[in-house]
């Protein structure tokens, strides 16, 4: 499938959807290198809605790796996939809005659907802004963790 202008941005590289299928497949793949790849040096990872214990912000390629990393190591949640329930476009070309579920297996409950809105904002084919609304009650839930 050819992708639209919208998606290809600039010469160096992938427009917003691109870099978003390839973030997913990163995680699915808990492939560190990829993540590297993706986010730009000075990159942002926001979660607006957290819970104690977790960041709000992260900046910076170095750091948003080493979290993820550690994350991967640590959590109970391996996703398996992503099914996306709504894309939207923004008046910045490089910038799209996704609804979202990041489907998988919890090693404490089991089966697991995380829902998440995205805002991503990539450059020259790498994320520059993330900001994650992740359902916190749901990603409790699936740990095995009350709220």
């Amino acid at each position: 499938m050819a992708l639209s202008e919208r998606d290809r941005i600039g010469e160096e590289g992938a427009g917003a959807r691109e870099v978003l299928e390839r973030l997913r497949q990163a995680s699915v793949n808990q492939s560190v290198d990829d993540m590297s790849r993706l986010y730009a040096v000075d990159a942002v990872h926001e979660f607006p809605f957290t819970a104690p214990g977790f960041p709000s912000r992260l900046e910076g390629r170095d750091e948003i790796v080493n979290w993820i990393t550690a994350l991967w190591t640590t959590n109970t949640l391996r996703y398996e996939r992503y099914r996306t329930l709504a894309t939207y476009d923004t008046d910045d070309p490089e910038t799209i809005i996704v609804e979202q579920e990041a489907l998988g297996t919890s090693a404490s409950t089991g089966e697991f659907a995380l829902p998440n809105i995205v805002v991503l904002t990539v450059r020259n084919g790498q994320i520059v802004r993330l900001r994650d609304y992740v359902n916190i009650l749901a990603a409790a839930a699936a740990i095995g963790r009350d709220m």
